[in-house]
């Protein structure tokens, strides 16, 4: 008997149907490995609801990929779509997200970042380790070739769908699919705008585990999706009445990030955690390797999940003691206190603002306050391309000509859309809670505030917007 796919009960989705290699693989130990990581990382701390993880986001993506593409190849079956090649793509949707580590975002972001900054490690680098790691383990070339796959093509083609290219070097960059197929390359990351189906699945599934609305119907995008042909590239492109739309789904975008992912408060749980893996960065379970270091290792690195806030928070190690207290006090909920916030638009004004509070903290301090005892994070709210306009980067086609697109420019669609597309916010705390630190602290951060605005001669100044 032929193996069979699964049904998934999904409460975003509903009932997925899923390919029995995409089975196979979701039953792996790397693969499993997901069940264990929060999606929003700290923001589970600020948000009750917020406990799904990145294994069912994961199955989530490999679904929309394939509905994408299946809506793409019967509107358009000119374009040679192969049930390998949606296959790939869903295999890539999967495993995008294999790399990330304890609490996502905030391990390579906050921790790798701090502990090992010279290798600029992100987790994409990890997923594409650990798919190698994981087709290996479980010998899935032989599966793979079951299921008509060509490992030696295709496995190149699921990796730069999840990392980029692997030749930037080459007129022709990619090497799983030749020129023809460019929009294939679209379907899980987008590198051109940031429209894709990873966004298409955390905006729905974030929202609802969140309790906030959802502005933005994917179902809708899939609908009126089409290839257009653009500069010699085959890309994605959509209706031009629905350009409103996208606007809409960036703006999601922005607001997820202001309300729950860069929440003030979240951001100063995961700079605690951050802090209490830093003081423990000592071995994992029956390895010698320490915390920072399980990413060279995927055997490792699959045994490392949230857990390690568990095994720190009740650990009765003594070279522990440290980061378990910082933990405990996250428990507790005795979080670093809120000093204050500045606003930022360019990021010379963001080094400015940073600089001067770094030399500020070098002056005589008061009861007993350290530099050591302050915190200054940023908050980076965007619409997924810094201080860009992501819909200059998309293509529109009309339902007169379906062939053609073109360019939208955002006045032609409403002249209420934002002039700027990001902004930056500094946040300033104090490690210590006790009533005489916190309060030497305000002080201290009030006046410094004072003496910007007035600046050296007495006289206001241009200065960012500060917040109480």
């Amino acid at each position: 008997m032929a193996d069979q796919g699964k049904v998934f009960n999904d409460p975003i989705h509903g009932h997925l149907e899923l390919h029995p290699l995409l089975v196979k693989i979701i039953d792996t130990p790397q693969f499993q490995r997901l069940r264990f990581i929060k999606q929003l990382g700290g923001a589970y701390f600020v948000y009750p609801g917020a406990s799904h993880n990145r294994f069912e986001h994961s199955i989530g993506v490999a679904h929309l990929a394939g509905e994408l593409l299946r809506a793409l190849r019967t509107r358009q079956p000119e374009l040679g779509i192969t049930d390998e090649d949606i296959l790939c793509v869903q295999i890539a949707g999967l495993c995008h997200d294999l790399g990330h580590g304890p609490f996502s975002h905030l391990f390579d972001g906050n921790f790798i970042a701090k502990k090992r900054p010279e290798l600029k490690w992100k987790h994409e680098k990890a997923s594409i380790e650990m798919f190698d790691y994981l087709v290996k383990d479980n010998d899935l070339e032989r599966v793979m070739k079951d299921d008509h796959l060509e490992p030696t093509t295709d496995l190149v083609f699921m990796k730069e769908m999840i990392g980029g290219p692997l030749d930037t070097t080459a007129a022709w960059p990619y090497k799983g699919r030749s020129e023809d197929k460019f929009f294939l390359y679209e379907i899980v990351s987008n590198k051109r705008n940031g429209i894709d189906v990873d966004k298409f699945d955390y905006f729905a599934r974030d929202c609802h585990h969140l309790g906030m609305k959802n502005n933005f119907d994917y179902r809708r995008f899939f609908h009126f999706a089409r290839v257009c042909e653009v500069d010699g590239e085959k890309q994605i492109c959509v209706r031009d009445k629905e350009a409103g739309n996208i606007y809409d789904m960036f703006h999601t975008r922005c607001q997820l990030h202001k309300r729950a992912y860069q929440h003030k408060v979240t951001k100063i749980i995961e700079a605690m955690i951050t802090d209490a893996f830093l003081k423990a960065d000592g071995p994992i379970e029956d390895s010698k390797l320490p915390l920072s270091t399980a990413i060279d290792d995927m055997e490792v690195y699959t045994k490392l999940t949230d857990r390690v806030f568990e095994e720190i928070l009740f650990s009765s190690s003594n070279a522990l003691k440290d980061a378990k207290e910082i933990l405990m006090r996250i428990i507790s909920r005795d979080l670093y206190m809120f000093l204050g916030e500045m606003q930022t638009i360019t990021t010379t004004e963001l080094d400015d603002v940073r600089n001067a509070w770094k030399e500020e903290l070098k002056k005589p301090l008061t009861d007993g306050l350290n530099p050591e005892d302050f915190v200054d994070l940023v908050i980076t709210l965007d619409y997924g391309m810094k201080d860009k306009n992501p819909v200059d980067h998309m293509n529109f086609y009309s339902k007169n000509n379906p062939d053609k697109a073109v360019k939208l420019p955002k006045e032609k669609v409403s002249q209420l859309l934002p002039t700027n597309f990001s902004e930056r916010i500094i946040t300033f705390y104090c490690k210590k809670t006790d009533v005489t630190s916190v309060s030497a602290a305000k002080n201290h951060f009030e006046q410094w505030k004072k003496n910007r605005e007035e600046g050296d001669d007495g006289t206001a100044e241009n200065s960012p917007e500060v917040k109480m």
